[in-house]
């Protein structure tokens, strides 16, 4: 009795927790615009120990020393995109139908110049968190990783690429996921200076998941049968 009253306890504040994400968090949307990492395992080393010194260097400006670098090249910012920070997977505006909830953790960036090009190695630290209509199973996390030219006219986009992160949902708790996309290349630009406008965001993108879920179920269009050669041809 009492492990059960642990279980249901820590099940309540999972609920609590998504409903206080869903009722206060920011929403979601495509507002950007492979492969597929495996589900983190607990015995692995840590995000951090995969990666020496990746979050103790992610806020440093200059790029990683490479052999025959420009000087004076600064790292492009990483930021979480404004209204791309939280995943909800169930009908928007239902509390109580709400499925799963994804948020962002931690990102960090690393970056190096080769070749005239910046080459960027960008990690994402997440979970998901069940909701009230939830339970155990999988689900893709959509994560939209972009590097823009953030200019006073608007913003340009330099690159972008759209990932699926396969996260395998417990029957409790939440259920951590992690990307380290890397080899993220771009040309630096003429003259080195405008490389100070650039950021590189990381969002959820549900919008365009959805997009291809809907591509891959039309059906095929059936191959038109070949005409019958004429009586008495050949």
């Amino acid at each position: 009795m009492l492990r059960n009253k642990y279980r249901a306890s820590g099940r309540n504040a999972a609920i609590a927790a998504a409903l206080a994400l869903l009722t206060g968090g920011c929403g979601t949307g495509g507002v950007f615009g492979t492969p597929n990492a495996p589900d983190p395992d607990p015995a692995a080393p840590s995000f951090t120990d995969r990666i020496t010194g990746f979050f103790s260097t992610s806020s440093a400006k200059a790029p990683q020393a490479v052999s025959g670098a420009a000087a004076n090249v600064s790292c492009p910012g990483l930021e979480i995109r404004e209204g791309a920070s939280t995943l909800t997977v169930g009908p928007r505006g239902e509390t109580m139908s709400l499925k799963y909830q994804g948020s962002f953790v931690r990102v960090a960036r690393e970056c190096a110049v080769v070749g005239g090009n910046m080459v960027m190695k960008i990690g994402v630290q997440g979970r998901i968190i069940i909701g009230p209509a939830g339970g155990a199973g999988q689900i893709d996390v959509p994560l939209r990783i972009a590097v823009v030219q953030e200019r006073p006219g608007g913003s340009a986009p330099i690159i972008t690429k759209f990932i699926r992160i396969p996260v395998t949902i417990p029957s409790q708790g939440d259920a951590p996921f992690t990307r380290i996309e890397e080899g993220l290349s771009f040309p630096l630009p003429t003259p080195l200076t405008a490389l100070d406008d650039y950021v590189a965001y990381v969002g959820f993108d549900p919008l365009t998941a959805e997009a291809e879920d809907n591509q891959k179920a039309k059906p095929k269009p059936r191959a038109r049968p070949k005409p019958k050669p004429a009586a008495g041809s050949g």
